[in-house]
């Protein structure tokens, strides 16, 4: 029997990983309101979200994983990407960044580590600021992201509606 212990990882988001993003992601559709989408995604669905994150790209998408002593298979526990902020050219410098884990492995620290992976990634890139959308209420988002330096901006008063009630969104950002 092994003494391994079980440890977590981060490393950049592949193909591979695919259906389980797809299934965390869903979850958030499904159970709340962190994100506006209403309806599930099949995995072919999300790929062209996949592929807008290429390994060696500007927007990158980090994957926490951990494999069980004795195991091959790695379990997917959350993701965190970045992403155009808007589309128009002089916005090029800003990103927006998300984080999302695994509804089983939520306070364990798997928001930090995926975002001092992002954040380490973005720091090679002509990037001047991120920004950062988060649904209210939402505690343990504006606690990861303050603790990673973001700042509040301001708050769009009941933005979206979902699950019958309107919501508001509070945005930050970072210096980068």
């Amino acid at each position: 029997m092994s003494s391994a212990r079980t440890e977590v990882q981060v490393r950049p988001g592949v193909e591979a990983d695919l259906d389980a993003l797809t299934d965390i992601y869903n979850h958030y559709v499904r159970e709340t309101a962190v994100t506006f989408d209403t309806a599930a995604f099949s995995p072919e669905e999300r790929r062209p979200w996949l592929l807008s994150h290429p390994v060696d790209g500007p927007y990158p998408l980090m994957v926490a994983t951990m494999t069980a002593p004795g195991e091959i298979s790695q379990e997917i526990l959350g993701y965190a990407t970045s992403s155009p902020y808007r589309a128009k050219p002089a916005y090029g410098t800003s990103v927006e960044t998300t984080v999302y884990v695994a509804p089983h492995a939520g306070r364990r620290g798997i928001g930090t580590l995926l975002y001092k992976a992002l954040f380490a990634a973005l720091a090679d890139e002509d990037l001047h600021r991120a920004y950062a959308g988060i649904a209210q209420p939402n505690e343990a988002s504006v606690r990861l992201h303050e603790r990673f330096g973001f700042r509040h901006v301001g708050t769009y008063a009941e933005v979206g509606r979902k699950f019958g009630r309107y919501w508001d969104v509070a945005w930050y950002e970072k210096e980068l």
